[in-house]
């Protein structure tokens, strides 16, 4: 059984990265079992502090060690170059593999990636999300997409993460999205490791 920690800036990365990595482990056949998160709120500053400590424990010993480090963070206005290489400065000398999941510009825009997903679980399709950084944009069109289709999100949306990625075709969202398209690829890449 593989081992997997979570860096994630919030409750958005966290329900979306689990649900992805448990169907591409099931893709895969391999076992990753539970989920580790160190943390799941407080930003992108908490997310590089808490990681740090981490990895300063697991230096010294004093920390469990794991078979892949994911951090999640939104690319926010900063892009998506940017943040990957502040997470990859923290981790460089780190023996585990890291998989970055870097939303550009937020988490709520690869939710709206699968019209045709989107219409599976809400009985309507949602617009495909241009690519801008506004603060607040994709929260805001992920909530008007789900009201559009009569229903009314109780915690912005993100609460239906997994019933999205469950059917959503991953490959046409990572033709759609840069970002994805490599957090696609970096996972496919280490579970396709692990099984060999």
């Amino acid at each position: 059984m593989h081992s997997i920690v979570l860096f994630v800036e919030d409750y958005a990365h966290k329900e979306f990265l689990a649900c992805l990595l448990r169907r591409l482990a099931k893709e895969h056949d391999v076992d990753i079992g539970d989920l580790v998160w160190l943390n799941t709120r407080r930003g992108h500053g908490a997310v590089i502090k808490e990681l740090r400590q981490f990895l300063r424990d697991l230096q010294r010993g004093r920390a469990d060690s794991y078979d892949l480090i994911v951090v999640a963070t939104d690319a926010n206005c900063k892009g998506f170059n940017h943040r990957v290489k502040e997470i990859m400065d923290v981790t460089r000398n780190v023996p585990i593999p890291v998989v970055c999941a870097v939303p550009d510009p937020h988490i709520e825009r690869w939710l709206l990636l699968d019209s045709a997903a989107f219409k599976e679980v809400f009985g309507r399709g949602c617009h495909a999300p241009d690519q801008k950084c506004e603060r607040h944009r994709y929260k805001k069109a992920l909530i008007d997409a789900i009201r559009d289709a009569g229903v009314t999100p109780s915690l912005g949306g993100v609460e239906f993460s997994t019933d999205l990625v469950d059917v959503m075709d991953l490959q046409r969202a990572a033709r759609v999205d840069g970002s994805f398209h490599r957090l696609l690829d970096n996972i496919n890449e280490v579970f396709s490791e692990w099984k060999r």
